[in-house]
């Protein structure tokens, strides 16, 4: 199950750039089986607070198969939450590190957008580091709206069946176009790469290393350029500060009330599996969750998480029922949520995850639907003996 952190509603994986490769090339590998694509975002300030204004791209964020913590306030606000990070995955370092693997393993990549003879230019410096590198198409169109793409594009793009389609239309566009297209291009890793092509093609100079380690890349790129980035560094700023302080202070203040012990078990029963989750739920005592819900999912795809003795769950907490959630729905499954207390409801409600989950009053309703949508007869709610 994915290890993830919820910060202003978007989740994001705690993985390594090793880990993330891994990732991608076991993408590629389920896409050539069976043609499901797999939605790739690199998250930074600017993705969460475009988000928390843009409800359609705030639930493709939720929904992305992997986000990589791309800028340094979030690998700050994860700390703050609890979380340690391993690593900051940008996608200026991610796309030439995902060249050299696609190299390795003979994964096949196109190139799309940015300015005319960008792409083609960040293509041949890729090529010159990896001399085995497979690009099958280098297309820079001018995409004003997602609706009037060229189906010209799309027609090549199914045509050459890359393992990779790198998308460089700038956030949120680049993310719209490719869940629009995804359902007919039908490649395994379609991933939005920003400015990356920018970097690697000279058109743009990334931050000296140490300005990177240190979290003042965007101070680079803001004396780079201060015309067209000082306002929405300034409001990026002010937005994420003001709604990221809600949430540390709403969890903190829902934490400092809890007084239950944790605990979660499980409940067998026909077509699904019920799992109570008592008292608390933080980063450091998350293992058993994750176990219990690794359990469950052997059993059945479909999940109902009775949350009713539940006192607090904090953003990893929250993020293991966005995995668990993501898990479900990825074998055809569902997960419902039943009877959760009010401030745990005011933490998912925060998040703005109230949309993303299936939240019911009570594990009879629960059922109803459960068994509603898997169309069978589901024996009454009597449990069997709890699974440690």
């Amino acid at each position: 199950m994915r290890k993830l952190i919820v910060i202003l509603g978007i989740p994001i994986d705690d993985l390594t750039m090793s880990e993330t490769l891994d990732r991608l090339e076991h993408f590629v590998a389920v896409g050539r089986k069976t043609g499901r694509s797999h939605q790739v975002v690199t998250v930074n300030t600017d993705f969460l607070v475009k988000a928390s204004q843009d409800s359609e791209l705030r639930m493709l964020l939720q929904e992305a198969e992997m986000a990589t913590a791309d800028g340094m306030p979030l690998v700050w606000g994860a700390r703050i939450l609890g979380v340690n990070l391993k690593e900051r995955v940008t996608g200026a370092d991610l796309v030439p590190a995902l060249a050299q693997r696609a190299a390795q393993r003979k994964m096949t990549m196109y190139f799309v957008g940015a300015a005319p003879g960008v792409a083609q230019k960040a293509a041949a410096v890729l090529q010159k580091r990896t001399p085995n590198l497979h690009i099958v198409g280098i297309q820079s169109p001018e995409v004003r709206n997602i609706e009037d793409t060229d189906p010209a594009l799309l027609a090549d793009i199914c045509q050459k069946k890359p393992d990779i389609l790198m998308v460089a239309f700038g956030n949120p566009k680049q993310e719209k176009w490719i869940q629009r297209f995804a359902p007919e291009l039908n490649v395994p890793v379609m991933m939005g790469v920003g400015g990356s092509f920018d970097f690697l093609a000279g058109v743009s100079r990334r931050a000296p290393v140490w300005m990177q380690r240190t979290g003042l890349e965007w101070l680079h790129r803001l004396i780079s350029n201060p015309m067209r980035l000082w306002k929405r560094y300034v409001n990026d700023i002010a937005v994420f500060a003001r709604l990221f302080l809600r949430q540390v202070w709403l969890m903190r203040k829902a934490y400092d009330e809890q007084t239950i012990l944790p605990s979660t078990e499980i409940f067998l029963i026909q077509d699904a599996v019920i799992i109570n989750v008592k008292g608390t739920l933080t980063v450091n005592n998350i293992e058993d969750f994750r176990q219990n819900s690794h359990k469950a999912l052997g059993v059945s795809q479909n999940i109902i998480l009775n949350l009713e003795k539940s006192t607090f769950l904090d953003s990893s907490a929250m993020g293991a029922l966005v995995g668990l959630a993501k898990e479900a729905r990825t074998a055809g499954g569902e997960i419902w949520i039943a009877s959760v207390p009010r401030p745990v409801l005011q933490t998912i409600e925060m998040l703005r995850l109230d949309t993303f989950f299936k939240i019911l009053p009570d594990i009879q309703t629960c059922l109803a639907a459960c068994r509603q949508r898997a169309g069978s007869r589901l024996i009454p709610a009597i449990p069997s003996q709890p699974h440690p």
